[in-house]
C-alpha cells in the first residue's frame, strides 16, 4: 500500500504569508504540462510497476485486437470468397483465442490503472493537506475554506487525469498506432500514407485547441474556488444573513459568481464541441479517400477484398488512436492549470520543521514553562511596520500574565509566535532558556496549551472532543477534566451523557457549555505553558461567572498567557503587559505601572 509521507516533491519559489498582498485571483504558477508531470511523478513512481504493467496488459490488448483484424482479411479470402467451410476452423479457432486474451489483458490492465490512480489520488491529497497542517493559519486565509476544499477534491483528481492516466494512455495509444499502422503498411502502404497524411492536422489542432483548453480550464477552476468559498461563507453566515434580511443581496453575489463559472463552463464545452467533429471530419475525409484508393487498387489487381476489409478495420483502429494521443494533448494543457492552483498551494510556504541542531539535546523533563522574550520583534509580509518591536519579558513558571491592549497592536501575535505559528524578524523566545527556533515545531507545541478564542469543536461525542488534545486519556482523567471544568452536571444531563454528539463546530451545545468543553480539554492536555485568547468573549455575566472558577484552576501552576479585554479576568493576573504602538507597559492589578519599557525604534 503507497503511504505519501515520505515522498518528497520539489517546489520551487518561496511561500507567500499573510499580509503578502496576495489575493485569491493572483497566481504564481506557471508551469508547462511536462514540468508539473516531472513535479507529480513521484507520487506515482513509487507504483512504477503497476503502472508499467498496466501499461503492457494494455498494449497486449491491443496486439491482440491487430492480430483478431488481420484473420478478417484471411477468413474473407480463404473462406467466404472459395465458399471453403474446411478452411474456416483454423482462423476460428485463433480468433476467439485472441479475443480471450485480449479481454483478459484489458480487464487487467484496466484494473491496474485504476488502482494506480486511485493510489495517487490518496497519496496527493494526503501530501497537500499534510502541508496545509504545516503552514501558518494566517497564510491560508487568502485562499477561502471553500477554494481550498476544491483545491483538495477537483484539482487533485484533474491532476491525476495528467500524471496516472496520461502515461497508460499515451504508451497504449501510440503503441497501438504503431501497432496499427505497421499492420497497415504491411497491408497497403500506398493506403496507409493516405491514412497519415491527416496524422499532422490532427496533431496542429490539438496543440492549438490545447493552448485555448489551458486558459478555459484555468478560469473555471478559479471560478469554482471562488463559489465554493462563497458558498461556504454564506451557509455559515446564514443565522446572520436572515436575521438582516440580506438573502437577497447574498443570493446575487452567490447568481453573479455562479454566472461566471457558467461562462467559463460554457467556454470549456465550446472548445470540446469544436475539437472532437473536426477530428471526425478529417477521420471521414481519410476514410472516403481510403476507400476511393482501395476500390482502384483492387481494379487493378493490386488488392484484394479481403485486404481492403483488413486495411479499413486497421483504420477503424488507427484513427481513434491518433485521436487519443491529440485529445492526451489538450486535457493535459487542462490538467496543467489545476496543476498550478495546486503548486501554489504547496508554495505557500510552511514553517520550516527545524530539527535540533547537532549536540543540542531535547528539553529537560519536566518542563518547568519558564518563557523569556528577547528583543522580540515582527513584522507581516509586506505590512507598512512592524507590530511588535524589541519586546523584553521574562516570566517566571506559574505567573499568570493578562496581555491587553487595543486592537492591531500585537496582543494574539504574541500567543502565535510563542506556538511558532510565525517566526520572529528579530530577537529570540525562549522556554526553560532554550531557544524555540532550535527544537521541532511539534515538541514547542506539546508543552503549549491554546484556548481560543472560538471554542473549536469537531463533528464527535463529548468525551472526543475533550480528549482530542490527549487521545490516550483514561475515563477517568476524561471526567476528572470535565468536572474541573464545570461541565460534568450538564454533560451527565445530556441525552447520551459523553456519547452525545456536539454536532458541527458544537452547534448543539450553547456557547457558554461550548467554552467549558474546551476548558475541559484544555485541562486534560495539562501542558505548562497555556495560552487563554479572550476567554470570556462572547458569553453573557451569567456564563463568564460560570467559567471564572474553571479559569483559575485550568490557570494554576501554569505559566498563563491570557489575552483579554475583561477587566474581571485581569484583576486575577499576577502581571499585566499592555502593549500600544511602540510601547509595552508592564504592571500588576494593584499598581499603576511598574516598568516601562520604551522600545529602541530601528531606522525604517
Amino acid at each position: 500500500m503507497h503511504t505519501a509521507a515520505p515522498v518528497t516533491m520539489p517546489v520551487a519559489g518561496s511561500g507567500a504569508g499573510p499580509g503578502s498582498g496576495s489575493s485569491p485571483r493572483t497566481r504564481h504558477a506557471r508551469i508547462s504540462p511536462l514540468a508539473a508531470f516531472r513535479m507529480f511523478w513521484p507520487l506515482v513512481s513509487v507504483n512504477r510497476v503497476a503502472v508499467l504493467a498496466s501499461a503492457a496488459l494494455l498494449v497486449t490488448s491491443a496486439g491482440c485486437d491487430a492480430g483478431a483484424i488481420g484473420i478478417v482479411g484471411v477468413l474473407t479470402d480463404d473462406v467466404l470468397t472459395p465458399g471453403d467451410l474446411a478452411a474456416f476452423w483454423g482462423p476460428a479457432a485463433l480468433w476467439l483465442g485472441l479475443a480471450l486474451a485480449g479481454a483478459v489483458a484489458s480487464t487487467a490492465g484496466g484494473y491496474l490503472a485504476g488502482w494506480t490512480s486511485e493510489h495517487f489520488l490518496l497519496g496527493l491529497r494526503d501530501r497537500v493537506f499534510q502541508h496545509l497542517q504545516r503552514v501558518p493559519p494566517d497564510a491560508l486565509d487568502r485562499f477561502g475554506t471553500g477554494d481550498l476544499v476544491s483545491r483538495l477534491t477537483g484539482d487533485i483528481e484533474t491532476v491525476e487525469s495528467l500524471v496516472t492516466s496520461a502515461p497508460v494512455e499515451l504508451i497504449t495509444s501510440a503503441v497501438g498506432a504503431v501497432v496499427f499502422a505497421t499492420a497497415a503498411f504491411w497491408t497497403s502502404w500506398q493506403l496507409a500514407l493516405i491514412t497519415l497524411a491527416a496524422a499532422p492536422l490532427i496533431w496542429f489542432g490539438a496543440r492549438v485547441f490545447g493552448a485555448l483548453m489551458r486558459s478555459a480550464t484555468r478560469a473555471e477552476r478559479d471560478s469554482n474556488g471562488r463559489l465554493a468559498s462563497l458558498l461556504e461563507e454564506s451557509l455559515v453566515n446564514m443565522p446572520l444573513v436572515q436575521a438582516y434580511g440580506r438573502q437577497q443581496v447574498e443570493y446575487s453575489k452567490v447568481h453573479r459568481e455562479g454566472r461566471s463559472w457558467m461562462r467559463a463552463g460554457l467556454r470549456q464545452i465550446r472548445l470540446s464541441s469544436v475539437y472532437g467533429p473536426m477530428g471526425e471530419l478529417l477521420e471521414t475525409l481519410s476514410v472516403l479517400a481510403v476507400i476511393g484508393a482501395g476500390a482502384w487498387q483492387i481494379s487493378q489487381h493490386h488488392l484484394s477484398v479481403g485486404g481492403l476489409l483488413s486495411f479499413a478495420a486497421f483504420l477503424g483502429y488507427l484513427h481513434p488512436r491518433l485521436q487519443e494521443l491529440g485529445e492526451l494533448v489538450v486535457s493535459a494543457s487542462s490538467a496543467t492549470a489545476a496543476c498550478e492552483r495546486l503548486i501554489e498551494v504547496l508554495r505557500t510556504g510552511p514553517l520550516p520543521e527545524t530539527a535540533p541542531r547537532e549536540g543540542v539535546p531535547p528539553l529537560a523533563e519536566p518542563v518547568r514553562g519558564a518563557v523569556t522574550f528577547q528583543d522580540v520583534g515582527f513584522s507581516y509580509a509586506g505590512s507598512g511596520r512592524p507590530v511588535l518591536e524589541r519586546v523584553r519579558l521574562d516570566i517566571a513558571p506559574g505567573l499568570l500574565v493578562a496581555v491587553t491592549g487595543p486592537s492591531g497592536t500585537g496582543k494574539s501575535t504574541l500567543g502565535k509566535l510563542l506556538l511558532r505559528f510565525h517566526e520572529p524578524s528579530r530577537g529570540r523566545i525562549l522556554l526553560d532558556g532554550r531557544d524555540i527556533a532550535e527544537l521541532p515545531v511539534e515538541e514547542v507545541r506539546r508543552h503549549i496549551t491554546l484556548l481560543a478564542q472560538d471554542s473549536m469543536l469537531f463533528d464527535g461525542t463529548v468525551r472526543d472532543n475533550i480528549a482530542y488534545g490527549r487521545p490516550d486519556a483514561t475515563e477517568a482523567e476524561v471526567l476528572a477534566a470535565a468536572v474541573a471544568a464545570d461541565a460534568h452536571d450538564f454533560v451527565s444531563a445530556l441525552p447520551e451523557g459523553y456519547d452525545t454528539p456536539v454536532g458541527k463546530r458544537g452547534n448543539n451545545l450553547s456557547g457558554g457549555q461550548r467554552r467549558r468543553i474546551a476548558l475541559a480539554r484544555a485541562m486534560l492536555r495539562t501542558a505548562p505553558v497555556l495560552i487563554l485568547d479572550e476567554p470570556t468573549a462572547g458569553l453573557d455575566d451569567a456564563s463568564t461567572t460560570r467559567i471564572m472558577a474553571p479559569l483559575r484552576r485550568l490557570t494554576a501552576g501554569r505559566t498563563t498567557f491570557l489575552i483579554t479585554h475583561d477587566l474581571r479576568l485581569t484583576a486575577q493576573a499576577d502581571l499585566v503587559l499592555h502593549l500600544t504602538d511602540g510601547t509595552a507597559v508592564i504592571t500588576t492589578p494593584d499598581q499603576s505601572s511598574t516598568t516601562s519599557v520604551q522600545p529602541e525604534h530601528e531606522a525604517a
